[in-house]
């Protein structure tokens, strides 16, 4: 169990943030002959010694066999979080650069990775956003010949969101039983999502009162199959800046670096874990060993909902990297960025 703040000292908590946000900055463990001569703490190096060694005991700092110098430990960064971090907001020319490269023109799809690759760049870790699930209300599907085996299902939703995607058909069809499937799916898919339309007709296909001729029910049934695979098979995350990753540091623990990169290969769970951020009512941030994914690779996670106009949660974003993130910095970053995407996804 974490400390509280209240329980240390003036003198040991001002030398517990040095320590930290030193190795914050740098990665680096720091030692009692770095405070003392830093002048900011007015004490002999061996009593900075002695109350390096107390924050220790209580589990808020660790020393790494490689140094005689102290580094926080997952706790003592929780703490350091949670009680004495000041985020650093972002400045006017910081705030105007992430809107413009979010605001280029585009499918949503694009904003979304532009997202992405903005939070690597900005914060120098991983950046990652959860894809939104667009379970729009649909309002006709149609299909289309585009060639004797092959057609076009053009779905719309009610939003005026349209879709196109090829279907192949090995026995051709003719153009009534493209007429007569594309009328029976836009009379069942009017005013439902895509899984409630796709279950209600494979139902009335499969129980025979659908009244449809073998031809145009094989048209159906192709048309929704592509509608299906496409949706199961869009990326649940979209990861950009992984070889932020690969810095200095990661030589000296590849074991870590490589089961971070594991993980970010599984971009289902990842995004599972992102799910636990969506009922936040701010940025979280998850440390270490905290969230049981990452508790091998040893890293970070700072994520953010994001929301449309009517303050609907639509997707997560945010980053991914080691445990030594500049979170004053990344904290705010994420959140605006959350904030601004929101805005464009409307």
């Amino acid at each position: 169990m974490n400390p509280p703040i209240s329980d240390l000292t003036d003198r040991a908590r001002e030398i517990f943030r040095l320590v930290v946000e030193g190795y914050l900055n740098d990665g680096q463990p720091v030692g009692s002959k770095a405070l003392a001569g830093e002048g900011s703490v007015n004490l002999s190096p061996a009593s900075i010694r002695s109350v390096l060694a107390d924050l220790e005991s209580v589990g808020l700092l660790a020393a790494p066999h490689t140094s005689a110098g102290r580094m926080p430990t997952e706790t003592g960064l929780r703490l350091f979080v949670d009680g004495m971090m000041q985020v650093a907001e972002p400045t006017k020319e910081e705030r105007a650069t992430i809107k413009q490269r979010l605001n280029d023109p585009g499918p949503i799809e694009h904003a979304l990775e532009a997202t992405s690759t903005l939070l690597s760049d900005i914060t120098g870790a991983a950046g990652m956003v959860m894809v939104p699930q667009r379970d729009v209300r649909l309002r006709q599907l149609s299909l289309v010949s585009l060639a004797p085996n092959r057609a076009l299902a053009v779905l719309v939703g009610e939003d005026g969101h349209v879709e196109n995607r090829v279907v192949d058909m090995t026995n051709g069809a003719d153009p009534s039983a493209l007429e007569q499937a594309s009328n029976y799916l836009t009379a069942r898919i009017a005013g439902k999502t895509l899984p409630e339309a796709i279950s209600e007709i494979d139902q009335e296909i499969a129980s025979g009162k659908s009244a449809l001729d073998h031809a145009s029910s094989d048209l159906v049934q192709r048309g929704l199959a592509v509608w299906s695979e496409d949706t199961e098979q869009r990326p649940v995350l979209i990861v950009r800046g992984q070889a932020n990753l690969l810095d200095d540091s990661a030589l000296e623990d590849l074991e870590r670096v490589r089961s971070l990169l594991d993980d970010l290969e599984n971009k289902q769970s990842v995004a599972s874990l992102l799910e636990d951020a969506k009922t936040a009512d701010s940025t979280r941030i998850f440390i270490g060993a905290e969230n049981r994914l990452f508790a091998l690779s040893g890293s970070s996670v700072v994520a953010s909902p994001y929301r449309d106009r009517e303050g609907k949660v639509v997707g997560v974003l945010g980053v991914i990297g080691p445990t030594r993130l500049n979170y004053a910095r990344v904290v705010p970053m994420v959140d605006f960025t959350a904030r601004s995407l929101g805005k464009l996804i409307g």
